[in-house]
C-alpha cells in the first residue's frame, strides 16, 4: 500500500496527509476558519481581475456549457 501524499497545511504549513483528511487542504477546522477569516477580513485578494484572454484556453473545450443538458428535464428535485 502507497504511503498517503504528504502536503502543506496552508494556514500553519504542518506537513501530513491533509488531502485525505475532512478539513483538506487544511489540517483541522481551526486552520481552515483561520484561512477564512482572513479572506473576510480582506488580507487575502485575487491579485488582478479577470479578463477574457484569462479563458482563452478553455474556448476550444468539448461540449457547450451554455447550452442545457439534454438530460435535465428542467425540474428539479
Amino acid at each position: 500500500m502507497s504511503e498517503a501524499l504528504q502536503v502543506s497545511c496552508p494556514t500553519c504549513r504542518r506537513r501530513g496527509p491533509w488531502l485525505d483528511g475532512d478539513w483538506k487542504p487544511f489540517c483541522s477546522e481551526r486552520c481552515r476558519l483561520i484561512d477564512l477569516g482572513s479572506w473576510f477580513a480582506g488580507r487575502h485578494a485575487i491579485s488582478e481581475p479577470l479578463r477574457p484572454d484569462h479563458f482563452a484556453e478553455f474556448a476550444e473545450a468539448s461540449g457547450d456549457l451554455d447550452k442545457p443538458d439534454p438530460a435535465d428535464d428542467g425540474q428539479s428535485t
